[in-house]
């Protein structure tokens, strides 16, 4: 929640106290009210992963012969 600083056609850009938040939108964004540079805002969003690569792995143990 906090002033928009900066509207464009994918993303917005948000003061939240110290910080500026930049959030992507796109075609699905759901937009209540009229959306511009100064409005009180609070964006409702997600993290979601694109891609995931593991690097490295876990060492397979040797199994000792007795």
């Amino acid at each position: 929640t906090g002033p928009v600083l900066e509207v464009t056609a994918d993303s917005i850009t948000v003061q939240k106290g110290k910080e500026k938040w930049k959030i992507a939108r796109d075609k699905d964004t759901k937009i209540t009210g009229d959306l511009k540079v100064g409005s009180k805002v609070t964006i409702h969003y997600t993290m979601k992963a694109a891609t995931v690569e593991v690097k490295g792995g876990e060492k397979k143990e040797e199994k000792k012969k007795k």
